[in-house]
């Protein structure tokens, strides 16, 4: 899942950084970021999709995957799940 946040939308209420803490950050007068590149890995992904449904404002959006990130990631997942078990 990719997102992207219209920052000139946000209108601070937070409810993205409740849901989603781990991609979402909020600065010191309560307006988000995004934590990376919008790049949401599969674990965060529910947490992502709520936010994405109760901002009031609708700054979160999805953008599409191409085919050939979703392969990539699909490979090299199960790689480094197997390098981190030969190495941990």
């Amino acid at each position: 899942m990719k997102i992207k946040l219209d920052r000139t939308l946000c209108d601070g209420f937070g409810l993205c950084a409740d849901h989603a803490p781990e991609t979402f950050s909020l600065d010191e007068w309560g307006y988000v970021s995004l934590v990376g590149t919008g790049d949401v890995a599969p674990e965060d992904e529910e947490g992502v999709r709520r936010a994405l449904l109760d901002c009031p404002v609708h700054a979160i959006l999805t953008l599409p995957q191409t085919t050939a990130t979703r392969s990539a990631t699909a490979e090299t997942t199960p790689a480094m799940a197997g390098d981190r078990r030969q190495h941990g």
